[in-house]
């Protein structure tokens, strides 16, 4: 397995590098930009992020012995290439949208300038991180919205590569997921863990009471029991009778969710058990949800929409250059065009401190009442601006999407097909 991120890129990258050394156009100073051309079809807004693991591994793509072996085992062998990269450590600047601010299409979500060849050695790394985060946290935050103040629960591990899922979690709690079933997640970036059993530990044991009298000796009678494994009405009768009225939960993982949530709420309540709450999984995803908001659930449990970005596997971010020793260059092919320039945006509000457009531009834009600039700094000269720990840098993205959500116009919330909520002006 690779040491670091270095080689998690695509030859083209290299290939590129080592034509622009041989012919002098390495050190051209140039800049390169990350934008969506459009949203996922019918999504109303997108969500950055990504950014704070993309910091993380910045400092970390480096060229020693062992990758360079690896590009000369794979046939990489320019000489004039192989002693760049051993000597390569970004230099550049980096600024872009704060993580967990919102995107419309043609947002400048991240712009990278320094020499070519250091610029366009991090494509690959930047829009894997970027467009697999920001397709997560998009769709966790439909979810997040759809579950209006129920919790929601990450738990998607088993559905998606190993290290996707621990970047699946991060960026489900940055928008608002309350924990997540991962524990590197919880190791690496403070995200709180949970879980109690799967169906498996009812089976092991020889009748469904002796199952949960284990799990309620072990976890206490706080824990969520999982009612489901056999009769949902006698695995009620069970919990109940085995951990007393304070049982904290039960979770229902099958069937007709609404109809089976509104007759164990009554249950619960006629077992005098009125504060156990009653926790739903089976297959959630935004719309699913929201089909639920009128029976008596107090959480859910959402697994593979969720890291699948329900839908939307990717946030359809791409990586073009479009400014090359002050001249802006522009890709002109149909249907994939840019513009040329390194750009700014600001978010424009109402009166009412609602948001109405997303304004981008090649050059200054005059200011007005309301109007927030939205790319900040994040990288000068190689060196991180802010350096934070890994928790902490998801905890203030969390934080800075909970401020600007509040912002966007009620039709956001809205799970049907649309336009972007906001237009996006160029100026």
């Amino acid at each position: 397995m690779p040491t670091g991120p270095a080689l998690l890129t695509d030859r083209y990258e290299l290939t590129m590098v080592a034509a622009a050394l041989a012919d002098g156009t390495a050190d051209r100073d140039c800049v390169f930009e990350v934008f969506a051309r459009r949203l996922p079809h019918g999504r109303r807004y997108g969500v950055v992020a990504g950014t704070g693991r993309l910091l993380e591994a910045l400092p970390h793509v480096r060229f020693g012995d062992d990758e360079l072996a690896t590009l000369r085992e794979q046939g990489l062998d320019d000489a004039g290439l192989l002693d760049w990269l051993a000597d390569f450590r970004f230099g550049g600047d980096v600024c872009g949208y704060a993580e967990g601010e919102l995107f419309f299409p043609g947002s400048p979500v991240l712009t990278v300038r320094a020499p070519f060849a250091e610029g366009v050695l991090l494509e690959t790394l930047v829009l894997s991180v970027l467009n697999h985060d920001s397709a997560i946290a998009s769709a966790a935050a439909r979810m997040v919205a759809a579950a209006c103040e129920r919790p929601c629960i990450e738990m998607g591990s088993r559905r998606t590569h190993e290290q996707a899922a621990v970047a699946a979690a991060r960026a489900a709690h940055l928008v608002g997921f309350v924990s997540t079933s991962n524990l590197e997640a919880g190791r690496r970036y403070g995200v709180p863990t949970t879980g109690t059993s799967a169906h498996a530990f009812t089976l092991l044991h020889d009748d469904e009471k002796a199952a949960f009298a284990a799990q309620v000796e072990a976890l206490g009678v706080g824990t969520t029991l999982l009612v489901d494994t056999y009769d949902v009405v006698q695995g009620i009768r069970n919990a109940v009778e085995v951990a007393g009225p304070q049982l904290g939960a039960i979770r229902l993982d099958s069937g007709d969710l609404p109809t089976l949530a509104t007759a164990a709420r009554r249950q619960l309540d006629e077992l005098g058990a009125t504060a156990t709450r009653v926790i739903v999984t089976s297959d959630l995803d935004e719309f699913a949800i929201s089909g639920l908001m009128a029976a008596p659930v107090d959480g859910y449990g959402v697994g593979t929409s969720l890291v699948t970005g329900s839908g939307a596997p990717t946030a359809g971010m791409v990586y073009k250059l479009v400014e090359r020793d002050g001249v802006p260059v522009a890709k002109r092919s149909e249907g994939k065009n840019s513009t040329g320039g390194r750009k700014t945006a600001l978010r424009r509000h109402d009166a009412d401190g609602t948001a109405t457009a997303e304004v981008v531009s090649s050059g200054p834009v005059e200011p007005r009442a309301g109007d927030r600039p939205l790319v900040v700094d994040l990288v000068r000269g190689g060196e991180v601006v802010a350096p934070v720990s890994p928790a902490e840098a998801l905890a203030a993205a969390a934080a800075h999407h909970r401020r600007v959500r509040e912002a966007l116009p009620a039709e956001a919330w809205a799970l049907s097909r649309g336009e972007p909520v906001l237009e996006t002006v160029t100026a």
